[in-house]
């Protein structure tokens, strides 16, 4: 009987550690799936922050294109304020280099039959030499990664006296690769792009608004990195407050030649 009783309590024992083991391990899994879901919440948060932030730089933020200035605040070779016709850009693509500060240039290429506006555009404008001397007066480095030329006042707000659309060529994925050059708007209106652009010097991910994407005409062909070092390895002015604004580095349109 004694020998009975004994097996009986170690069996018993045996019975609350396994079952005890048993608890243990299920907080360990019930703990798991709470924090694997806290951190997949988490995580489309994150996204969903990043998704509308981009959305408000170009749309509604400090750093959205302006609407269409007056001719009054154009430079001396002031444009006609008719929009260039599209049959300007001749279908074809055109080459040319951009000079920053007088030495540092960057290889360019514009798609006229893929953008034919905005290229007619940037064709009519450079005839007009409107964008010689002007400063870019926008950089971006977190999230967004571009800098905004364009305006002849350096200030967000210029433009070339008239505005045009619609969009073009724009990409259906949102992704702007590292080289691209493509036109500012306001947001939400495909019809108020002039003659700021901006060019994408690290892949971007930007999302389209309720007027679409945004133009691109055209892509870097040789120079990003010295433009990277020159201009935007630099940063933004602290004045700025973060990653939008003037850069720190001078980045002045001294010359651009198209052919």
């Amino acid at each position: 009987m004694a020998t009975s009783d004994k097996n009986s309590r170690e069996q018993r024992r045996r019975t609350r550690e396994y079952e005890a083991r048993v608890a243990v391990h299920e907080r360990g899994v019930r703990r798991r799936s709470r924090d694997n879901r806290t951190w997949t919440i988490a995580l489309v948060v994150v996204a969903l922050v990043v998704g509308a932030l981009q959305v408000f730089y170009f749309t509604g933020g400090p750093g959205a294109p302006a609407p269409a200035a007056d001719e009054t605040t154009s430079p001396a070779a002031t444009p006609s304020g008719e929009v260039p016709a599209p049959a300007l850009a001749e279908g074809r693509t055109w080459t040319g280099e951009m000079t920053f500060n007088g030495d540092l240039t960057l290889g360019i290429e514009l798609d006229g039959a893929a953008a034919p506006q905005a290229v007619a555009n940037m064709v009519s404008l450079n005839g007009q030499n409107y964008f010689t001397d002007t400063s870019c007066h926008r950089l971006t480095t977190e999230g967004l990664f571009v800098l905004q030329c364009g305006d002849p006042t350096g200030t967000g707000t210029g433009g070339p006296g008239y505005s045009w659309g619609p969009i073009e060529n724009a990409p259906e994925d949102g992704v702007y690769p590292a080289g691209t050059i493509a036109m500012a708007r306001q947001g939400g209106n495909a019809e108020s792009m002039g003659s700021q652009f901006f060019i994408v010097y690290e892949d971007t991910i930007l999302p389209g608004d309720a007027a679409g994407g945004y133009t691109v005409m055209g892509k870097v062909t040789g120079g990003l990195d010295e433009f990277v070092a020159g201009i935007v390895e630099p940063g933004v002015d602290p004045a700025s407050g973060g990653g939008d604004g003037a850069p720190v580095a001078p980045a002045v349109i001294t010359s651009l030649s198209l052919q």
